[in-house]
């Protein structure tokens, strides 16, 4: 049993945790409409999103685990996955992310409107066209980082739609943000991978055969420019005056990701395993912090 639960993933729950900033940015945006709710439903429709998302993402992961199997084995670390290894078989592996799929959507049916549940649902399709031929963008070179980043805001939407009024969507802006971010950190996981398999890497990722080390530092690049400049216009469309303040510090921790991908002693991490490093999440707390603060002294203007 143990051998399932590791091939389970459940220690990226962090990724997740991404639905309370959708919640988050819309309690900032409809205070007095989130002033109205009262706590305890606030905290168990949070709890219950939360819960509900990382019961989808642990079905994908298991779809993840089946179709990468053949690509796996050419990985120094991923082979030794329990699939990959033969510890568990395939079937009854197969039924645990069918089950994890049914749970999740039913429960959301029950609880929440129609546009939680189609985010949610979303999240799952995502995963399908990102894994299964014969779309599997997963092959395809940047492509494969774009939908697989395409989760961060849709885990926001999410987080949103858990409190907000059925229909009511979060700005364009944010959510291409939140998305570029993600893209960020997958360009810059996929240069490492990119670096240290070497010859290898081509059998490992598909993309990576038509990658280079000079495209992938461009596409980093790229992604880290778009997440700043919809940053930026999602500041100044709704006068928040600090958000220009905290946007050099944002540069800062691009900065830092940058140079950890490209030192060639260092191998960059999946992001949950990187915020654990004591550097990172020191940072990354301070970067909470000074959005905590942002959120409790700007007013909202247009």
């Amino acid at each position: 049993m143990t051998a399932y639960l590791r091939a389970l993933r459940l220690e990226r729950w962090p990724r997740s945790s991404a639905i309370f900033l959708g919640s988050a940015v819309y309690i900032f945006l409809n205070r007095e409409t989130a002033a109205g709710l009262p706590l305890w439903e606030i905290a168990w429709k949070l709890v219950t999103a939360f819960l509900l998302t990382w019961g989808i993402s642990t079905a994908n992961y298991v779809l993840n685990e089946i179709v990468d199997r053949p690509y796996d084995i050419h990985h120094p670390t991923k082979r030794l996955r329990p699939l990959v290894s033969g510890e568990i078989k395939q079937l009854p592996f197969a039924f645990i992310g069918l089950l994890l799929v049914a749970i999740s959507l039913g429960t959301a049916v029950l609880l929440f409107d129609r546009t939680f549940f189609l985010s949610l649902l979303t999240l799952l399709v995502a995963g399908v066209v990102y894994n299964v031929r014969p779309i599997r963008t997963k092959d395809i070179p940047f492509l494969d980082s774009i939908s697989e980043s395409v989760n961060n805001p849709i885990r926001f939407l999410i987080g949103w739609s858990a409190l907000a009024v059925t229909g009511e969507l979060p700005p364009v802006s944010v959510l291409v943000c939140w998305w570029a971010f993600g893209n960020f950190l997958m360009v810059a996981k996929r240069l490492s991978e990119f670096r240290f398999l070497k010859e290898k890497a081509g059998e490992y990722r598909i993309s990576h055969r038509k990658y280079s080390r000079p495209s992938l530092v461009v596409g980093m690049s790229a992604s880290a420019l778009i997440c700043l400049l919809a940053f930026l216009y999602f500041g100044w469309t709704y006068k928040l005056q600090s958000f220009f303040a905290i946007a050099p510090f944002l540069l800062v921790f691009f900065g830092l990701i940058f140079r950890k991908t490209l030192r060639e002693a260092e191998i960059m991490e999946e992001p949950e395993k990187l915020f654990v490093r004591p550097k990172y999440a020191l940072y990354s707390i301070f970067l909470v912090i000074l959005f905590a603060l942002a959120f409790l002294k700007d007013t909202i203007g247009r």
